[in-house]
């Protein structure tokens, strides 16, 4: 029974490491192409970027971009999860518990 809370743990873990990963990525990306819009001359390659990027995030989200960011976090959430789960199975099964 000792095996189930590292399991949960692990498990607890990896979801919310795989939920802010890619919110955190989406998030410098804006905030890359905000300090890149600040140069005079480099503000209407960043609007441009800006605007491909909130039409594929768009794209997931059913024509709303924070709907996108939310729908590919808990889906790299649950493919993290999935992927701890099987890692932790082949574990115990390699050990030999």
């Amino acid at each position: 029974m000792t095996v189930f809370p590292n399991f949960l743990r692990s498990l607890v873990l990896t979801v919310i490491f795989s939920f802010f990963a890619p919110l955190c990525l989406i998030v410098v990306t804006f905030v890359s192409l905000s300090a890149i819009a600040c140069i005079p001359a480099l503000q209407s390659l960043a609007d441009a970027i800006a605007c491909q990027v909130s039409a594929f995030l768009a794209t997931f989200g059913s024509g709303t971009p924070l709907e996108g960011i939310i729908v590919i976090c808990l889906t790299c959430t649950f493919v993290g999860a999935l992927f701890d789960t099987y890692v932790f199975y082949r574990y115990q099964n390699l050990r030999g518990n």
